[in-house]
C-alpha cells in the first residue's frame, strides 16, 4: 500500500491528511489561533493546541449520584465531566468487576484533588471529558499506570504474533530491574508488530522517563494544575500515523519539518529519512486536489461512481445515511442496480464516517435487496470499509426494511460541527460557516497569494465580522503569515461581502 502523510502547518491551523493509493483516507485538524476558551492558552502555554492526552491535577467540584458523574475543576472556564465508568480506578473497592462498576460516590468526594486525563476537548457549552484511568502513549506501547498486565491493540489479529507480543511484554516487565514504572501495565500498539524485547524495553523506559515528572509535580502542585502535556500535533502525527507502510511524510513548514525530524531522532530513527520539506510548486494539498475534497465534506451529498449518491445528515439522536441510485439503471434488472449502488455506498460509507469524524449511532438506509447473498455481500463490503478505521465500531445485521445500524465511538466533534453553525434565518434547518472557519480560509488564501506573488503587498477585502476576527488575533495572525512569506497584509472590511465571501489580491 502506498501511504503518504501530508502535514499542512499553516498560519492558524495544522491539517494532517493521510493519503493511501492517491486517495484521502483520514483528515485531522487542529487550530492554533482563535480558540474560544482563552484559559486554554493561558493555563497551558501551548498556543491553543488540543488538550486531549493532557494529565491534570483537578479538584472535584460536584458529585452527582443521579447522573453517576462528577464535575472536576481543571483550570478552564468550564469544569470537566468525569463519569463513574471513567472514575472506577479511583474506587477503594478491590476486586470489583466490569459488570458491577462502583458508584461515583465510591470513587470521588467533593473537594478532593484527583489526577485525571482529558479524553475530549471542551466544545461549545460542554466542558472537557475526563478519565481517571490515565495513559501515556509511546511509539510501540501505551503505558497504563493504574492497570498492571499486558494488553494488545484490537488491530493485531494474527494469533501467533499476539501470543509472542504478550510473552515479550511479560518478559519486559519481569526483567525491568527497577527501570520501569512499578505496577504499570502496557497496551501493545499495532506499530509494535514484529518488535523485539529490546525495542519494547527502550519504549517503556522512555515512557517511565515521561511519567516520573508527573508524579513529582503531583506531590507539590496545587489543583488545578497540568502535570503532563501530550505531544504537539506534528510530533503526535509522527508517533501515531507514520508506520512501515508510509512511503513519505511531506511537511510544508520548516519549523514543523525540524520538529518532526527531532522527534524521529529521539523515538523512531528509522522514519527520519521519510520526511521531506515541501517547497512547491503550488500548495501542499494541491498535490491531490485535497482542498476541493475537504470542501465537499461540508456537503451532505456524496457522489458515487455509478451516478448514484449517499446523503449524510446528522440529528441530535443519530446520523442518517441514505443511499440513492439516482439515474443509474443496470441493464440486467432492479436487483442488480440496487446491488451495484449499495456496494459502492458500503465501500464509501466507512471512509466518509472517518473523514467527517462522525460518531454515536449511525443508521444506513440501503436500497432494498431481495437476495440473501446480495445482502451479505453488501454487509461484507461495509465491514471491510469500517475495518480500515481505527475507531471502534459495531455493525448490526440488515433489517427487513434495508436498514443497518452502526455505533462508532465518539472521539471528536464532527467536522461539520467544527466548521459550521446553525443559520438563524432558516431557524436551524441549515448551516453556514463559522467566523473562525472563514477567517482560516482567508489566511490560507493569503498564503496561496504570497506563494504566487512573492514579496508583494496583499490586500484582503472581507465581511466586517471576518475582519474583526482577524484583527482580534492580529499578533498571532501576522506573525504566522510573516513566517509563511506574507509579511505585508492589509485587511479592509466591506459590507458588500456576506460572511463567506472575500477577495484576496495584491496591491496595485
Amino acid at each position: 500500500m502506498d501511504k503518504e502523510v501530508l502535514i499542512n502547518a499553516g498560519a492558524g491551523e495544522i491539517r494532517v491528511a493521510i493519503v493511501e493509493e492517491g486517495k484521502l483516507q483520514e483528515l485531522f485538524l487542529e487550530r492554533t489561533i482563535g480558540l474560544d476558551d482563552g484559559a486554554l492558552k493561558k493555563k497551558n502555554g501551548r498556543s491553543g493546541h488540543s488538550l486531549v492526552g493532557n494529565i491534570v491535577l483537578g479538584r472535584v467540584q460536584r458529585v452527582l449520584p443521579g447522573m453517576q458523574a462528577a464535575f472536576v475543576d481543571i483550570g478552564l472556564g468550564r469544569a470537566g465531566f468525569l463519569g463513574a465508568r471513567e472514575a472506577r480506578c479511583l474506587a477503594d473497592l478491590p476486586g470489583f468487576e466490569d459488570d458491577h462498576a462502583p458508584k461515583i460516590t465510591d470513587c470521588v468526594r467533593e473537594g478532593e484533588a484527583i489526577v485525571v486525563q482529558v479524553v475530549k476537548d471542551p466544545i461549545g457549552e460542554k466542558g472537557a471529558r475526563l478519565s481517571a484511568n490515565v495513559t501515556i502513549p509511546g511509539r510501540l506501547l501505551v503505558m497504563v499506570p493504574n492497570q498492571p498486565g499486558i494488553a494488545l491493540s484490537r488491530r493485531i489479529e494474527d494469533e501467533a504474533e499476539r501470543a509472542r507480543l504478550i510473552a515479550t511484554g511479560d518478559r519486559m516487565i519481569a526483567e525491568s530491574n527497577g527501570t520501569l514504572v512499578p505496577g504499570a501495565g502496557y497496551i501493545v500498539r499495532s506499530a509494535g508488530i514484529g518488535a523485539s524485547l529490546a525495542d519494547f524495553k527502550e519504549d517503556a523506559e522512555r515512557l517511565a522517563e515521561a511519567w516520573r515528572p508527573v508524579m513529582a509535580k503531583r506531590q507539590s502542585a496545587d489543583a488545578p494544575a497540568t502535570l503532563y502535556h501530550d505531544l504537539d500535533p506534528v510530533e503526535r502525527t509522527m508517533r501515531d500515523e507514520v508506520d512501515a507502510q508510509t512511503r513519505r511524510v511531506l511537511i510544508d513548514d520548516r519549523e514543523a519539518y525540524e520538529a518532526a525530524r527531532a522527534y524521529c531522532r529521539r523515538a523512531m530513527p528509522d522514519a527520519e529519512g521519510k520526511i521531506e520539506l515541501f517547497a512547491g510548486p503550488g500548495m501542499l494539498f494541491d498535490l491531490y486536489d485535497l482542498e476541493d475534497e475537504i470542501e465537499q465534506l461540508m456537503s451532505p451529498r456524496v457522489p458515487l461512481p455509478s451516478g448514484g449518491w449517499i446523503t449524510v445528515e446528522g440529528t441530535e439522536a443519530l446520523t442518517a445515511v441514505d443511499v440513492n441510485s439516482g439515474s443509474f439503471t443496470a441493464s440486467t434488472g432492479l436487483e442488480e442496480t440496487s446491488l451495484k449502488v449499495n456496494l459502492e455506498a458500503a465501500e464509501e460509507i466507512g471512509r466518509q464516517l472517518c473523514l467527517r469524524g462522525i460518531g454515536g449511532l449511525i443508521v444506513i438506509d440501503f436500497i432494498h435487496l431481495n437476495e440473501p447473498a446480495n445482502i451479505q455481500s453488501v454487509l461484507d463490503v461495509l465491514a471491510a470499509s469500517l475495518a480500515r478505521d481505527r475507531t471502534p465500531t459495531q455493525v448490526s445485521a440488515m433489517s427487513e426494511f434495508g436498514l443497518v445500524e452502526i455505533t462508532r465511538k465518539r472521539i471528536r466533534d464532527p467536522l461539520v460541527k467544527l466548521m459550521t453553525e446553525h443559520c438563524r434565518p432558516c431557524e436551524g434547518h441549515g448551516r453556514k460557516r463559522t467566523c473562525d472557519a472563514v477567517a482560516l480560509e482567508v489566511i490560507r488564501r493569503i498564503e496561496r497569494q504570497a506563494n504566487a506573488a512573492p514579496g508583494k503587498p496583499i490586500v484582503v477585502r472581507a465581511a466586517p465580522e471576518i475582519v474583526r476576527w482577524l484583527e482580534s488575533h492580529d499578533e498571532e495572525v501576522r506573525t504566522s503569515l510573516a513566517r509563511r512569506g506574507a509579511a505585508r497584509v492589509c485587511f479592509e472590511p466591506s459590507e458588500e461581502f456576506a460572511r463567506e465571501g472575500f477577495d484576496v489580491g495584491t496591491a496595485a
